[in-house]
């Protein structure tokens, strides 16, 4: 029987292991990408290894998170990265070169490669036919060092497309279908592997927009096949020497199959507050809207920008809609302008964001209280956008510009003939704001602000993990809702202990001093605890206040690895009632821990406070169990134990 891609992928790049689902492979690891909020860490960690040079075929450094420079802490930064990749050997993209997953794909991404990145979206270049992962910045810096990946062995998905979109659906309605269907912890253990005829009628930007939100279904990555498709983007990006054809064998076998007919599908939307609650757009048509905003590394690139100046051409918004348009890469943005489709979208009013994150991550463009925007992002977690009670719709670059015209959630198919934008044969290529390294790195001083702060290390746990339990979380809690982003919060990841006042802020405002006179102690959660960004900073805050442990229904991938690397003990419930039977205030204890762990899945844990003992599980594989009893990844590989 053949092999699916990702079957292929992962078996030219194994170093160990078997591919068993479920059971720890590692993988050799070609492409790194870190991205300024993380990337401070992951460049600390790194240095910490005491390697002189990263080791990887391509290590690449972006700035694109923390461009709202309102005090010297993001410049800072800036300028501590720009030095480090200089010293060490990474290709630095500086500020306003764009975000780094759209400028990835331009002009890094190649059919067959492995890319590890410190951001949870790096599966956007899986539409580039990579393997690609996102992690925390800690197994990042491990890889560009040298050192392989480990992950569980995930199951592959296939998603069999049939058919061909009709005017005005988009390719953002095909991930948005596959989230209404499978939900934010769908993906969770999976690859999603796209295939089928309906495949060769999307574009690599239109791939891409359904690979990056794969990081929204939880799966490990998402792949799609390298063809004519994907050498036509590669050549128009003066990159056709890097294309090869890569695609599953006929009869691949899949773990499972799920069939989209891409004919059968209408513009769709996804309602406040969660990627996977979607709708027919027409089943909200006429909601209110305060606000629209085009960008992130979702949709923002030459395609969809050009099709929003063409809905928008000759045409304004009213004058009570706000309407931002973030291009995600200063190519797009180029390009944009050249074709004169810049002017017809200042002229309709539309106001010109910074090529970055913006928006998405609420730097800056914070919609008004209680109201409405439509954003073509990937991500409406509740007060992500930077207001408290805000109400954000995610939808294609169609519908967002049908709303900004109309002031309402508008079908497009309202508005007449399809604009259709082909890609440029080719594009217009400014490579000036992506410096190399040096040439001599040994003059190369690396420049540190005062936010800059030593990287703090767990210690090896207690023979005994005993403590309060300090909240208790419902289902699908965020690493926005952990420790959020936005302009307040954002400049301070390079700065561990000024970040960790922020836990849980959002969730409970008094988390933080009363974790602090207690001492630290055990956080309990609900179904997919820690979905959403790769943050390590939401594991790395909780460990400096004192977290060793955290108790949960389930985990998001990136987040339990998160925990791990920093040596927070990450454990499931077996019954759901013993979840119940847990409150605030609690005193939990978990005995003999290097025992219980060494020795099996199962852990017995003691309430101290009710005085009833409970099973739970640990997922560790022998080398993660010695992880946790070193402390934490860096005190492991300190050890010389990997």
């Amino acid at each position: 029987m053949g092999q699916s891609l990702a079957h292929k992928l992962i078996s030219s790049h194994l170093v160990s292991g078997d591919l068993v689902p479920g059971k720890e492979i590692a993988l050799r690891v070609d492409q790194t990408l870190i991205q300024d909020a993380t990337g401070t860490m992951a460049d600390l960690q790194f240095e910490a290894m005491g390697v002189p040079r990263v080791n990887t075929k391509l290590s690449v450094s972006y700035v694109d998170h923390n461009m709202l420079q309102t005090g010297f802490e993001s410049a800072d930064d800036h300028r501590f990265l720009q030095s480090i990749a200089a010293k060490y050997g990474m290709v630095f993209s500086k500020p306003g070169n764009g975000i780094c997953h759209q400028v990835h794909l331009e002009r890094f991404g190649a059919p067959g490669l492995t890319l590890l990145g410190s951001d949870s979206h790096t599966c956007n270049a899986g539409a580039d036919a990579m393997l690609a992962i996102g992690a925390g910045g800690l197994d990042v810096a491990v890889a560009m060092a040298g050192r392989p990946y480990y992950l569980p062995m995930p199951r592959v998905t296939l998603v069999k497309l049939r058919g061909q979109l009709r005017p005005w659906a988009a390719s953002k309605d095909i991930i948005l279908e596959v989230l209404r269907q499978l939900t934010v912890k769908g993906g969770t253990g999976r690859v999603m592997e796209y295939g089928g005829e309906g495949v060769a009628t999307l574009t690599v930007p239109q791939r891409a927009t359904v690979a990056n939100m794969g990081a929204e279904l939880g799966a490990t990555t998402t792949v799609f096949p390298s063809d004519e498709q994907t050498h036509a983007y590669l050549l128009a990006q003066g990159r056709g020497h890097a294309w090869e054809p890569l695609a599953a064998d006929p009869d691949a076998a899949y773990d499972d199959v799920l069939e989209i007919d891409l004919s059968s599908l209408e513009p769709l939307i996804a309602r406040p507050q969660s990627p996977d609650n979607v709708c027919k757009v027409r089943d909200v048509e006429g909601t209110p809207v305060a606000q629209v905003a085009l960008g992130s590394c979702n949709n923002s690139g030459f395609q969809d920008v050009m099709t929003v100046a063409g809905i928008l051409r000759g045409k304004g918004v009213p004058a009570n809609v706000s309407l931002v348009v973030t291009p995600g890469s200063m190519q797009t943005l180029i390009n944009v302008y050249r074709s004169g489709a810049l002017l017809d979208l200042i002229n309709a009013g539309a106001r010109i964001l910074e090529c970055a994150c913006g928006p998405c991550i609420g730097m800056g463009q914070a919609p008004p209280s209680n109201a409405v925007s439509v954003r073509t992002m990937n991500r409406n977690f509740a007060g992500r956008s930077g207001t408290a009670d805000d109400r954000v719709y995610l939808a294609s670059p169609e519908v967002a510009a049908a709303s900004a015209l109309s002031g309402a959630i508008t079908d497009p198919r309202r508005l007449g003939d399809p604009v259709v934008v082909k890609l440029p044969r080719k594009f217009v290529i400014n490579d000036d704001y992506i410096l190399p390294p040096s040439a001599e790195p040994d003059k190369v001083e690396i420049i540190r602000g005062p936010n800059i702060k030593p990287l703090p290390l767990a210690s090896p746990p207690d023979q005994t993990v005993a403590g309060q339990v300090l909240i208790v979380v419902g289902d699908n809690v965020s690493t926005d809702h952990i420790l959020p982003a936005g302009a307040k919060v954002l400049p301070l990841r390079s700065n561990i202990p000024a970040i960790a006042e922020y836990v849980f802020e959002r969730v409970d405002p008094d988390f933080v001093r009363r974790t602090k006179q207690i001492g630290g102690g055990i956080i309990v959660g609900g179904t997919n605890y820690g979905q959403g960004s790769s943050r390590e900073h939401a594991a790395l805050a909780p460990m400096y206040l004192g977290v060793k442990a955290v108790l949960a229904k389930s985990f998001a991938r990136i987040h339990w690895s998160n925990l791990v690397n920093f040596g927070i003990l990450p454990l499931t419930f077996t019954a759901a009632q013993d979840y119940v039977a847990i409150s605030q205030g609690d005193t939990l204890d978990i005995p003999d821990v290097a025992s219980q762990i060494r020795k099996g899945k199962q852990v017995t844990v003691r309430n101290r406070t009710k005085g009833t003992a409970f099973q739970a599980e640990h997922a560790l594989s022998p080398r993660q169990v010695e992880i946790i009893l070193a402390g934490g990844l860096l005190n492991y590989i300190r050890q010389g134990k990997d």
